[in-house]
C-alpha cells in the first residue's frame, strides 16, 4: 500500500489514540508514521518527551467509525479521512536559529561591503534583521563593531546562494545608467567568490609578468646606452685587444 499522508502532529496524535482508544500499537504507529517502540513508550509513560494529546477526530483526520473498524480488526490499517492543511509561513522577518543569530552582524557587514546597492529592505529580508542593526553596522556605531568581521552570509547559513543571486539580479535591474553613460553588462548571476578570487589572481599574475617584461627591457636599454657612452668616450678596448691611448 502506498504511503498515505500522516497526521499534522504525529506524536501528539499517537498520544491521544493510546489514551482514548483500544487500537493496537502497530496500528497507531502505522497511521502516525512513527516507530512502534515510541508508541509503546507512550503507553508505558516512558517517553522522554511528554506530548499533549491531539484529537484526530476533532481535527477531521479520523472518524469514530474508522476507529471502531480498527478496534474490531487488529489487522486493519486506519485511513486518513482528510489530509492536514499545510501551515504556511506568515509574512515578517526571516526566522534564524538561535545558534546562528550571532553571525548576523558578520553577514550584514559582508553585504554592505560587497553589495552597497542593496536596499535596507532587501538586507532585512535576506538576513532577517532590522534596519536599526543595519544602520548601526553601516555607521560603525554597533555595540560589538570591533568584533564584527565581514563573512559571506551563504557560508554562514543565513541565506541560500539562490536567494543572494536573486537579490543581486533584482538590484541590477534598479540601477539606471547616467545620461550618456553606456551601461555595463551585469555580472553573471551565480558567480561564486571563488571564481572572483581566481579572476583577481589571474589579473594580478598578468600584471606581474608585464611589469617584469618592462623592467627587463628597461635594464637592457640602460646597458646598451651605458655601453654606447663608454665607446664614445674611448673607454672601449680596440678590437685587437690593445688598450685605448691615454
Amino acid at each position: 500500500m502506498a504511503d498515505q499522508v500522516k497526521p499534522l502532529m504525529p506524536h501528539a496524535t499517537a498520544t491521544w489514540l493510546v489514551d482514548n482508544t483500544a487500537l493496537g500499537f502497530d496500528q497507531i504507529a502505522e497511521f502516525c508514521g512513527i516507530h512502534i517502540l515510541e508508541v509503546q513508550a507512550m503507553a508505558d509513560d516512558l517517553a522522554s518527551t511528554k506530548y499533549t494529546g491531539r484529537d484526530p477526530v476533532h481535527a477531521g483526520e479520523l472518524t469514530l467509525a474508522e476507529i471502531d473498524r480498527g478496534q474490531a480488526d487488529p489487522t486493519y490499517s486506519l485511513k486518513m479521512q482528510k489530509a492536514p492543511v499545510a501551515v504556511g509561513r506568515t509574512k515578517g522577518a526571516r526566522y534564524t536559529p538561535v545558534s546562528k543569530r550571532q553571525d548576523k552582524p558578520d553577514g550584514i557587514a559582508w553585504i554592505l561591503r560587497n553589495h552597497p546597492e542593496f536596499s535596507d529592505a532587501q538586507i532585512s529580508k535576506l538576513i532577517g534583521t532590522t534596519r536599526n542593526t543595519i544602520n548601526a553596522i553601516r555607521d560603525r556605531s554597533h555595540w560589538n563593531i570591533q568584533n564584527i568581521q565581514a563573512k559571506d552570509p551563504v557560508t554562514l547559513g543565513l541565506c541560500s546562494q539562490r536567494e543572494l543571486d536573486a537579490a543581486v539580479a533584482k538590484s541590477a535591474k534598479k540601477i539606471v545608467p547616467a545620461e550618456g553613460e553606456v551601461p555595463e553588462a551585469p555580472a553573471a548571476v551565480g558567480s561564486s567568490d571563488r571564481e572572483k578570487l581566481i579572476e583577481e589572481l589571474r589579473a594580478e599574475r598578468t600584471a606581474n609578468v608585464k611589469a617584469a617584461s618592462e623592467a627587463a627591457q628597461e635594464a637592457e636599454a640602460a646597458a646598451w646606452l651605458e655601453a654606447k657612452r663608454a665607446a664614445e668616450a674611448g673607454e672601449t678596448p680596440a678590437e685587437d685587444g690593445t688598450p685605448p691611448a691615454a
